[in-house]
């Protein structure tokens, strides 16, 4: 509304102007070499009019005429251009569809239309890459390099070619000068650090990610645990050359990640080296509310040296009870307990879990049976079951498993990799669950097989009858025997004579748990 206003306003100031000047016609007169014109005002205006159109067209048809070949030429450049995008274009979209002729073709247009494009090279690196031709991917990813423009992204390209050849000493030297070149570009921070990480420079690892916080790569928790990490595993890598140094660190890793095991554990011993028991102990309890963890247990049993057994058993209950449902705290109290003769404390820490033991499990109870009565047969027995039993939580990365945790990954060379948990291969394999209570049948085979006489009166008998479906291994009697037959290297024993047998009858409450556990 407003410019249809200001048009008609426009519109009206120029129909005054020209009745103005009709209303007032005047005369203009022109003497030029004896030649006289006479004419009016409005006439005068008129023909200037003209005068200036025509010389404006003139002017323009002339410069149309000089610049027509520029024109000309650069018309023709720019469908070029348009054809060797489109080329571009529907490369990528055939190395996306995973057609390595259709690539290979788009490429040598976009090469032959728009040889200047940074997606020209990208494109041929990549239908290089998809057909398998290693060299020509590598020289496009070396010409890539010689232009600002695209220099990180061949640098990159050269990373990868040369971790695919095993090229350790080349990777590093196009990962380091991706990283000189963009301090924030991620995966170069990431590649240098992981780099020395594996070279042991952990010095130099620690200037990366100083280097990369600085630059915003990584947040500060990330910052928090890396530097941790690696701060831990500089004092593993020092503990025995320099403990002052070793002792520094793996204090910085505890305050950056109190939760951290590895760093945790090493502090508590340093520290309980110095006499330092109540902050070593302060540390250990922090980080087991955290993580429960048998590293810990140890250390904090252990916190002070040239205690009794007592004192250590004292100690293991105090951190059983810290968290009562934790196996982990339940076996360091066993353990504590055998080696304080209390060995019905260690039944009772057991007992809970020994439903579906697990290979630590079995173990310990081994060492219960020998330590407590010598029985060289149900040692036997439970170290049998142990072979069979579930894998207890381990130092996994990247399907590695190892004894001890490590501050980056042996296959894959990440930082902070291992995690402390049942390895994946032994998630889906359970063995049936014993019951403790009763000595019931294991019945693990749908066909049915009789019972063999029972060689001592108190056996329960075995019911001849089809058993329920639960796996394809054989039967199993429910005489005397606690695990699935299995050929093991030694005969466990005979069976205890129970007039020989010098454990005492259930007559009392203490006789009556070594009853539920023994059998």
């Amino acid at each position: 509304m407003i410019r249809v206003a200001f048009y008609l306003v426009v519109v009206g100031l120029l129909a005054l102007g020209v009745a103005w000047f009709a209303d007032r016609p005047g005369e203009v007169a022109v003497t030029w070499q004896g030649l006289r014109i006479e004419t009016s005002v409005m006439v005068a205006l008129v023909a200037l009019a003209a005068v200036v159109v025509l010389a404006i067209l003139a002017w323009s048809i002339l410069r149309g005429l000089f610049r027509s070949p520029r024109q000309f030429s650069e018309f023709w450049r720019r469908r070029r251009v348009g054809q060797g995008h489109l080329a571009i274009t529907k490369g990528l979209l055939a190395i996306g569809a995973g057609d390595a002729g259709q690539a290979r073709k788009y490429a040598g247009e976009a090469k032959r239309l728009a040889s200047d494009e940074p997606l020209t090279l990208l494109l041929g690196a990549q239908a290089a890459q998809l057909s398998g031709d290693r060299n020509a991917a590598e020289r496009s990813f070396r010409k890539m390099t010689e232009f600002d423009d695209t220099r990180l992204l061949g640098l990159r390209g050269l990373y990868v070619e040369a971790q695919r050849r095993d090229d350790v000493a080349g990777a590093r030297l196009y990962a380091e000068e991706a990283a000189r070149l963009q301090p924030a570009l991620p995966w170069a921070g990431q590649a240098v650090l992981q780099f020395r990480c594996a070279a042991g420079d952990w010095a130099g690892a620690l200037d990366v990610i100083e280097r990369n916080r600085s630059s915003g790569a990584i947040d500060k928790e990330t910052y928090r645990r890396q530097r941790a990490v690696l701060l831990t595993g500089q004092a593993l890598a020092a503990e025995d050359a320099d403990r002052d140094l070793a002792k520094d660190a793996v204090l910085e890793a505890v305050r950056l990640a109190p939760d951290l095991v590895p760093a945790v554990a090493l502090a508590a011993r340093f520290l309980s080296e110095s006499g330092d028991i109540r902050k070593a102990s302060r540390l250990i309890e922090k980080a087991w509310d955290a993580h429960p963890h048998p590293d810990l247990a140890d250390a904090y049993v252990h916190v002070r040296l040239g205690d009794s057994a007592r004192e250590r058993l004292a100690r293991a209950k105090r951190l059983n009870e810290k968290s009562a449902a934790h196996i982990d705290g339940a076996i360091a109290l066993a353990r504590a307990a055998i080696d304080a003769r209390e060995f019905m404390q260690a039944r009772q820490a057991l007992f809970p879990y020994l439903d579906r033991p697990t290979q630590r499990l079995a173990v310990l109870m081994a060492n219960l049976e020998q330590a407590e009565f010598g029985d060289e047969g149900r040692a036997r027995e439970w170290m049998a079951r142990a072979v069979r039993a579930a894998r207890d939580p381990a130092w996994t990365a990247d399907g590695f498993v190892s004894e001890r945790w490590m501050p980056v990954s042996p296959v894959s060379g990440r930082l902070d990799a291992f995690e402390w948990k049942v390895p994946l291969a032994e998630i889906a394999h359970q063995e049936p669950a014993l019951d403790l209570a009763q000595d019931a049948p294991m019945l693990v085979e749908e066909k049915p097989v009789p019972a063999p006489p029972a060689p001592k009166p108190e056996a329960a008998p075995v019911v001849a009858a089809k058993a329920p479906r639960v796996s394809r291994a054989p039967m199993v009697p429910a005489a005397d025997i606690i695990v699935p037959q299995v050929h093991v290297p030694d005969d466990p024993g005979p069976d205890p004579d129970p007039e020989r047998d010098p454990r005492p009858e259930p007559t009392s409450p203490v006789s009556g748990w070594r009853r539920l556990f023994s059998w």
